[in-house]
Parts: structure tokens; C-alpha cells; sequence
């Protein structure tokens, strides 16, 4: 089992999640956040005022799922993600120990 984090632009959530439920995933975890990359924020003018904006509005999503279906998992969120500009975000892959379906004590795959 795998667990695939991606942090993405706000705008693209829907675009991504309608990408993954067409492969079948069938659960994720979504979290706004906020961080910057390599452009290290931007700055904006408000009434006529320029200010830092060091932290960019980004949203996290988190879907475990099986060895197998990673790839593409990670081919469909790129696809959704991606508009060419920077900060499109990035996709991390990590190993899952363990997995445990609270209501029904399913565990690992079957509780997936």
C-alpha cells in the first residue's frame, strides 16, 4: 500500500478529483494549506499598497491506495494538475505500514 500526498493550486481540485473517481479511486482527503516552493510567494498591490506575500494558498490531497494503481494515480492527478506555469505543486509517494477500517476493523487493502 501507498500513500500519495500532491499539493496542487486551489483552482485545479475539481479538475483532479474528477480525473482520480474516473481510474475508481474512491476516497481522498483534502486540506487547504498554505507553503511556497522555489517562487518564494509574490508580491500584490491592495489600495494602492504593494505587501510580501510569502505563503501561497495551495490545497493538499491524500489518497491511499494500492502498490499497483500508483502510477496511475499519479499520471491522472499530473494531467488534471497541470497548467504549465509554476507552483503547479508536486506529488509525494510514501510507504503505508498499515491501514485499519475503524467501523468494521477491516484492515490493510480491504479496509482501503
Amino acid at each position: 500500500m501507498k500513500l500519495v500526498s500532491a499539493i496542487i493550486k486551489p483552482f485545479k481540485l475539481d479538475d483532479v478529483r474528477e480525473a482520480i473517481a474516473a481510474i475508481g479511486v474512491e476516497g481522498i482527503t483534502v486540506t487547504e494549506v498554505k507553503g511556497f516552493g522555489r517562487q518564494k510567494g509574490h508580491t500584490e498591490l491592495y489600495r494602492g499598497a504593494e505587501y510580501q506575500v510569502d505563503f501561497l494558498p495551495k490545497v493538499k490531497i491524500e489518497i491511499a491506495t494500492s502498490s499497483d494503481s500508483v502510477d496511475l494515480l499519479i499520471e491522472a492527478i499530473t494531467k488534471a494538475a497541470h497548467t504549465g506555469k509554476i507552483g503547479d505543486g508536486k506529488i509525494f509517494v510514501t510507504a503505508l505500514e498499515q491501514a485499519v477500517r475503524i467501523r468494521t476493523g477491516e484492515l490493510d487493502s480491504e479496509a482501503l
